[in-house]
C-alpha cells in the first residue's frame, strides 16, 4: 500500500510529482496498490507502470489540470493514425498487470480543452489528452470509478490484450466534442461490462486504424454486456477506423436511450478491411435517430468528400475495398424512432452479405423530428421510414415489425436474396407496402 499523502500529496498544489513517486516506488518495490484517500487533488499527466493498481477511495477525486504544460507529449494513435499527442491523463506504454479501481472520481477537468477546441484550436499544440490511454499494455483493468469531464476520448485502450472494463460510469455533456467513452482499438480480448456512458460522441466505439495507420492490426474479441448507454453518437459503433478489421464482437443486454443512432457499422472505400462475425441481441432503444446502420459510404474525415468514397459506381475491387458480412441482430426492440427503422448500404462494387434481422420489433415516433439516418453524401431527410437496404445480398427479415412507419416496411434497391418470415407493418396513417422492390 502506497499512499499518495505519504509521498507529499496535498489538496492545496499540483500533485503529479507525488502521485507519480508514489506510483514509480511501487514498480520498483515488485507492485502494489497506490491510494488515493478522501479529498480533491489536482494533478497533471500520470504515467502508469507494470504491477500498480491506481486505487480511488470513497471520496477520493483526481482533478487533472487544463494546462498544456502539465502534459508531456507521447507517441500514440490519434484517430488511428500514430502520432505526437499530449499524453493522457492517465497514460501507460508497454506495461503489463495494471488497474485504475474504487469508489472515486478522475475529473478530466475538460471545459477549458473544450473551448480551445472549439474557438482557438489553433492553440492546441497537439490532440487533447484522453482521460485513460494504454498503449500496448496486457493484463488491464479499469472497474468501479466515476469518469466526468474528459478532455477527448475517455478510455481508449491500443493495442492491448486482455482488457477488462466493468462496473464504470461515465458522465460527460452531450453538446462536449468527441468525448467518446470507450474506445477499444486494435485490441484484442476485451470485455466491457455493467457500466453506463452518458457523452458527448460515441458511447462505445469499436476501431482498428485506418488507411494511414502502418500496423494493420485487427480488434477481435470483444465482449459488451450489461451497459446502459445515453446521448452520444451512436450507443454502439464499429468503424469507421477499421482497416485492421473487427471481428468477432458480441453486444448484448444493454438500453440507449436518446443516443443518436443505435447500433452503427460505418467505413468507406480507401480503408479496407473487414467486419465480421457480429451478434447484437437482447437490446431495448428509446428516442434514436435510427436503431441499425451499417454504412460503406461514410464520409466524415479526411477525403471523406472524394468522389472515391461517394459515387455509387463499382470501383475495381482490391486491398482498399471494405466489407461487412456476417453481421446478427436478434431480440432488438426500439421505441420512438423518428427517421427510419435501418439503413443498410453497401458498395456498389461489394454487397454488405449475411445480415440478419430475427425478433426485431420497431415503433415510429408519433411526433417524429426529420434526420439523416446515416452520415452519407445524397441523403435527404427522413421520418418514419422503414428498412431502407442497397447494394446488399443474402439479407434475412425474420419476425420482424414495424409500426406506424410511412411508405414501405422494406424498401429494397440494387439487392438480391431477401427473405422475409413473418414480418408485418401495423397502426399505419394509412396501407402501406410492406416490400418494394427499386428498380
Amino acid at each position: 500500500m502506497f499512499n499518495i499523502l505519504d509521498f507529499g500529496a496535498s489538496e492545496t498544489q499540483l500533485n503529479t510529482e507525488a502521485i507519480q513517486a508514489a506510483i514509480n516506488q511501487a514498480n520498483q518495490t515488485g507492485g502494489g496498490r497506490v491510494v488515493i484517500p478522501a479529498g480533491t487533488y489536482l494533478t497533471g499527466a500520470l504515467f502508469l507502470k507494470s504491477n500498480v493498481e491506481l486505487y480511488l477511495t470513497s471520496g477520493a477525486v483526481l482533478q487533472f489540470s487544463d494546462n498544456q504544460k502539465d502534459y508531456p507529449v507521447v507517441a500514440s494513435r490519434w484517430e488511428g493514425v500514430h502520432k505526437e499527442v499530449y499524453a493522457s491523463c492517465i497514460y501507460a506504454e508497454n506495461e503489463e498487470n495494471i488497474a485504475v479501481t474504487g469508489f472515486g472520481v478522475l475529473d478530466g477537468n475538460g471545459e477549458a480543452w473544450w473551448d480551445v477546441f472549439r474557438n482557438k484550436r489553433e492553440e492546441l499544440q497537439y490532440p487533447r489528452p484522453k482521460l485513460i490511454s494504454f498503449h500496448s499494455c496486457k493484463r488491464v483493468t479499469i472497474s468501479g470509478i466515476h469518469m466526468k469531464n474528459s478532455p477527448s476520448w475517455t478510455v481508449n485502450p491500443i493495442l492491448c490484450e486482455n482488457v477488462t472494463v466493468d462496473n464504470i460510469f461515465i458522465k460527460n455533456p452531450a453538446d462536449s466534442p468527441n468525448t467518446d467513452g470507450i474506445d477499444p482499438e486494435s485490441c484484442k480480448n476485451v470485455r466491457i461490462s455493467n457500466c453506463h456512458i452518458d457523452v458527448g460522441d460515441d458511447c462505445i466505439a469499436v476501431k482498428a486504424g485506418t488507411e494511414e495507420t502502418k500496423e494493420r492490426v485487427s480488434c477481435e474479441n470483444i465482449t459488451i454486456v450489461n451497459c446502459t448507454m445515453v446521448h452520444g453518437h451512436g450507443g454502439v459503433v464499429l468503424g469507421s477506423e477499421m482497416s485492421g478489421g473487427i471481428r468477432n464482437v458480441t453486444i448484448s443486454n444493454c438500453v440507449f436511450q436518446d443516443t443518436d443512432r443505435g447500433i452503427r457499422l460505418k467505413s468507406r472505400r480507401g480503408r479496407g478491411g473487414c467486419v465480421e462475425d457480429i451478434r447484437v441481441s437482447n437490446i431495448v432503444m428509446d428516442n434514436v435517430i435510427c436503431p441499425f446502420i451499417i454504412n460503406l459510404y461514410y464520409f466524415c474525415g479526411p477525403r471523406g468528400k472524394e468522389p472515391y468514397v461517394w459515387e455509387k459506381v463499382p470501383y475495381p475491387i482490391d486491398e482498399r475495398t471494405p466489407c461487412f458480412r456476417r453481421i446478427h441482430f436478434a431480440n432488438v426492440t426500439a421505441r420512438n424512432v423518428h427517421a427510419a427503422a435501418g439503413f443498410i448500404y453497401g458498395l456498389a462494387e461489394k454487397s454488405v452479405s449475411d445480415i440478419t434481422f430475427t425478433n426485431v420489433d420497431i415503433s415510429m415516433a408519433e411526433e417524429a423530428i426529420p434526420g439523416k439516418p446515416a452520415m452519407m453524401t445524397g441523403i435527404e431527410d427522413m421520418t418514419n421510414r422503414g428498412f431502407f437496404v442497397g447494394f446488399a445480398k443474402d439479407i434475412l427479415f425474420e419476425r420482424v415489425s414495424i409500426e406506424n412507419h410511412e411508405g414501405p416496411a422494406f424498401l429494397l434497391e440494387e439487392t438480391k436474396d431477401v427473405e422475409t418470415f413473418h414480418c408485418r407493418s401495423y397502426h399505419t396513417k394509412k396501407t402501406e407496402e410492406l416490400i418494394v422492390q427499386k428498380v
